[in-house]
């Protein structure tokens, strides 16, 4: 028999600052988890003095205590809510269900993390048809009492009731017609009083019920929506890809109802303490006179500007500046604030820490170090590293745009350029990106929650209507995708799939568009994009300090001298590998390489392997130039030789063509080409088939190679060596090191590396120059990891290869696992992360730290770097730090993440 769970404290109001922080100990982390950001901050605006409606706070405790038992109430909950319900009534003078004097509440969730937008919001609870008759007639309001009636009913009935928003949005728009107006704002008294006798009809019709008339009720069943809304697929998506844990539950928030849309001395809206889309230090965000919160961001009406504020209600600007200055100074970071102007009177909804672009991000963290209100560590720790990675977006290539005019402009809320096909329903985008791999841009009037997953599928989003604080815009910031909103020339009809540009321009569905979220642009074409240096001043500094903090060196794959200096401008600290065979895939090279592959003597052989020393000699000596003073690993050949010839299919076709050709030939001289031509086929064809092996992966490469073919391994260290003379002998600073891949024994690498060093020490002495010279190798074979003492008396310095490693750890092909059962287990959790996306800390992580402890054991100096693709993934990063690896090495691209992400690592220490 299960025991009742003893009754707890659930609720809390926003004046018991003191018995929240007494339960936590003064600890905000807990209070934040307990009573959701919103919750938590209204609590703390409350103590501050800031005018808060008042209200109450039901916990994530009662979330998940409602969720785990079947979507029941736990014990004690629904009673301390009208306890603190009455609580409200005192402290307003108002009392809930009274016709005379009503109390309206609103229902708002609020998480632990924000989540805008993604979870359920219920305003003007408590309404009846007797309190609105009341409220017309004594208010003199009859359309403002209608009007927050409809409201009410129409979010009840979709949040609470599951009627399909469209439902009510199309009596709303028939409403209109009958009316003879173009907006909302123009439908009188009686007009919004048919929509509202309308709207329950349509509940009852759907679902049977009719809507309740007990404002209790309607408090109860709103409470559990929020409470489910936690669950719904919308939140579920947003989390998966805010990385926000499932199980914290959300709290709801029961406030006082205050309302802009009184008169002309009533405003709403929504506004951050600084632009969320530059950092800038200045208040931004949109407003409304005679409006209701939710039109601000649905995009119904057109919004003001909040600097138009100063202008049309003064007095009520300074005041948000005041309360703006005031919050952001004690909570120490940009705040996102919701305000309403009642009558006159200044009213705080909620305020918590705004979303911004990396952009903004960065100004802000730095500027805020020089404002004094936060440490240097607390700004690099702030930057994200994917949020670095925004600052690598494609733009528009200026060359590209030269004489395409735009086909419209909006606001640019998220910078970055986008390219793709245009889809109007965030569903389609889904499916046209996951399934088809295609590029989408989402097109839509205005973004809901609902349509989240479609945005996070596009790579970018355009809106007709909404402002900078729209759903769009929010959303679009918080994923870093760049978007262009309130497109107001842009006239969507959904039900056609197309949309309109003034009379004469018509895009359809499944159509190609560009847009400029920097410059807020839409261009009807397929324009080419590029990646931007990295120049931003604010990032700059962000990184300088975090050099000084990261304890682990950062280097860069890197293969030829332009990818060197890219990645010398973007920080790093030399090459952790270069990859040689890539510079044998060269069009005047590849032929050598074949001629060296099939050749059919020593002699053949060695001219071919000759042919290529002075082409690697150079390829080496623009390399250390690009980063002189710097290491500079290279690693000798790695892939099979079958990767440098055709395969066998393609040449047996060619033969076949060859073959049937020649039938048609008539002249001696032709025919003798003909048979030359396919004897050559057929030798090569031979050597294809002989080379042939069922696993090359584990075949004869690397080290292997080296040891059948010396004069390959050879011809590569004596260019290594005679372009670092030649380098030092024009006071170049070099630091080369050889890295032998693919060593599984000790002896391979004594076998090979002697005759290697007496090479390099040949060309020195040659050339009279003394230049560093270090021999090591990869650590990508388990047994290499589990031997590594040994193997560290002969190399001088390890590198993880790690994606071999971890392919060689699990057994697995990454080629064919991650489009194979590997993305099943990653849907069903059975792993967490990809292990070719971040180091698997249990198996590939404890095999390096074995290699590492026994390595140093037999070389107390051994140096020690990780250069497989994992050398750019913060997570990898976190336990390359923990392990105690000296650097890491990634693509140039990666580099200013890498850099950042050691910080942090450092930091967390």
């Amino acid at each position: 028999m299960t025991t009742p769970k003893t009754p707890g404290k659930y609720v809390y109001l926003f004046n018991e600052y003191d018995d929240v922080m007494a339960k936590f100990d003064g600890e905000w982390d807990g209070v934040r988890g307990l009573l959701g950001g919103k919750g938590a901050n209204l609590l703390d605006a409350t103590r501050l003095g800031i005018p808060v409606p008042p209200g109450f706070t039901v916990t994530t405790e009662g979330c998940n205590d409602y969720l785990d038992a079947r979507e029941q109430f736990p014990g004690g909950l629904w009673e301390q809510a009208l306890e603190s319900i009455a609580s409200l009534e005192t402290m307003t003078g108002k009392k809930f269900g009274d016709a005379d004097n009503p109390l309206l509440v609103s229902c708002r969730s609020g998480a632990r993390f924000s989540m805008p937008g993604m979870m359920d919001t219920i305003l003007n609870i408590g309404l009846t048809d007797e309190i609105v008759e009341v409220l017309a007639s004594r208010a003199h309001r009859p359309r403002f009492a209608w009007d927050i009636y409809r409201r009410l009913i129409h979010m009840f009935g979709s949040v609470v009731m599951d009627v399909p928003d469209e439902v009510f949005e199309a009596v709303i728009t028939a409403q209109r017609r009958e009316s003879g107006v173009k907006a909302d704002t123009e439908l009188d008294a009686a007009a919004w009083k048919a929509v509202t006798i309308r709207f329950k009809e349509i509940i009852r019709t759907y679902t049977g019920k009719e809507f309740p008339t007990d404002p209790y009720e309607q408090l109860r069943q709103a409470t559990e929506a929020v409470f489910r809304s936690w669950n719904g697929k919308r939140a579920r998506d947003y989390r998966n890809a805010s990385d926000i844990p499932h199980d914290l539950g959300t709290a709801v928030n029961i406030q006082t109802m205050v309302f802009g849309n009184l008169g002309e001395d009533s405003a709403t809206g929504v506004f951050m303490s600084r632009n969320a889309t530059t950092g800038e230090p200045h208040l931004e965000g949109d407003f409304l006179i005679n409006a209701q919160g939710e039109d601000v961001v649905a995009g119904t009406r057109q919004t003001m500007r909040i600097g138009e504020m100063a202008d049309s209600m003064p007095e009520m600007f300074e005041q948000l500046q005041k309360i703006s200055t005031r919050l952001e100074k004690h909570h120490r970071n940009m705040q996102d604030m919701e305000f309403t102007v009642e009558q006159g009177k200044m009213w705080l909804l909620q305020t918590r820490d705004g979303k911004r672009t990396a952009q903004a991000e960065v100004r802000i963290a730095v500027d805020m170090v020089d404002e004094g209100l936060i440490s240097r560590e607390e700004a690099v720790s702030r930057v994200q590293p994917d949020q670095v990675d925004f600052f690598l977006h494609p733009q528009l290539d200026p060359e590209a745009l030269q004489g395409v005019k735009p086909i419209a402009s909006g606001l640019n809320v998220s910078p970055g350029a986008a390219v793709g096909i245009i889809a109007f329903e965030p569903d389609l985008a889904e499916r046209w990106a996951k399934e088809d791999g295609k590029n989408v841009i989402l097109v839509r009037p205005e973004t809901r929650p609902d349509d989240v997953h479609g945005m996070l599928a596009s790579k970018g989003v355009v809106t007709s209507k909404g402002g900078r604080t729209s759903h769009a815009a929010l959303v679009a910031r918080q994923f870093g995708k760049p978007a262009v909103v309130g497109v107001e020339e842009i006239e969507i009809d959904l039900d056609n799939h197309l949309m309109r540009i003034g009379e004469d321009l018509t895009i359809k569905e499944g159509e190609s568009i560009s847009i400029d979220g920097n410059n807020g642009l839409v261009y009807y074409a397929n324009l080419p994009t590029v990646v931007p240096d990295i120049q931003n001043p604010y990032l700059i500094k962000i990184l300088q300090w975090a050099d000084g903090f990261r304890k682990l060196g950062v280097r860069a794959n890197a293969d030829y001298p332009d990818d060197a200096k890219r990645a010398r401008d973007y920080g790093a600290e030399g090459i952790g590998l270069c990859r040689t065979e890539h510079m044998f895939f060269a069009e005047e090279r590849l032929p050598i390489m074949q001629r060296m592959i099939t050749a059919s003597s020593a002699a053949e052989r060695a001219e071919a392997i000759a042919g290529l020393l002075p082409m690697q000699r150079t390829d080496f000596e623009g390399l250390f130039r690009a980063m002189e003073g710097q290491p500079v690993i290279i690693r000798l050949l790695d892939p099979p030789l079958h990767e440098f010839l055709p395969s066998s299919h393609d040449l047996m076709l060619e033969l076949t063509d060859l073959k049937l050709r020649m039938q048609h030939l008539s002249s001696l001289k032709e025919m003798d080409k003909a048979l030359e031509d396919i004897a050559a086929k057929s030798r090569l064809l031979e050597r294809v088939e002989t080379l042939a092996e069922s696993n090359p992966m584990l075949g004869t490469r690397g080290v292997r190679l080296g040891m059948l073919i010396p004069g390959l391994y050879n011809m590569q260290v004596q260019a290594i060596y005679e372009a670092a003379c030649r380098c030092a002998a024009d006071g170049v600073d070099v630091h080369p090191e050889v890295m032998i891949p693919l060593v599984t024994h000790v002896g391979e690498l004594n076998m090979i590396v002697g005759p290697l060093t007496e090479i390099a020490d040949r060309v020195m002495a040659e050339a009279g120059v003394e230049v560093p010279k270090m021999f090591g190798t990869m650590i990508e074979i388990p047994r290499a990891a589990l031997t590594a003492g040994e193997i560290a008396a002969t190399a001088e310095f390890f590198s993880f290869g790690t994606n071999d490693l971890t392919q060689t750890t699990y057994g697995i092909s990454r080629d064919d696992a991650e489009t194979g059962f590997l993305v099943h287990y990653l849907q069903t959790r059975l792993l967490t992360d990809n292990p070719f996306t971040s180091i698997d800390p249990e198996g590939v992580g404890r095999l390096m730290q074995i290699a590492i402890d026994e390595g140093r054991k037999a070389r107390d100096n051994l140096e020690i770097g990780v250069c497989g693709e994992h050398g750019g993934d913060p997570k990898s990063i976190q336990l390359c730090h923990d392990l105690g690896v000296d650097y890491v090495s990634c693509s140039p691209f990666r580099v200013p993440i890498a850099r950042l992400a050691a910080a942090h690592a450092a930091l967390m220490a």
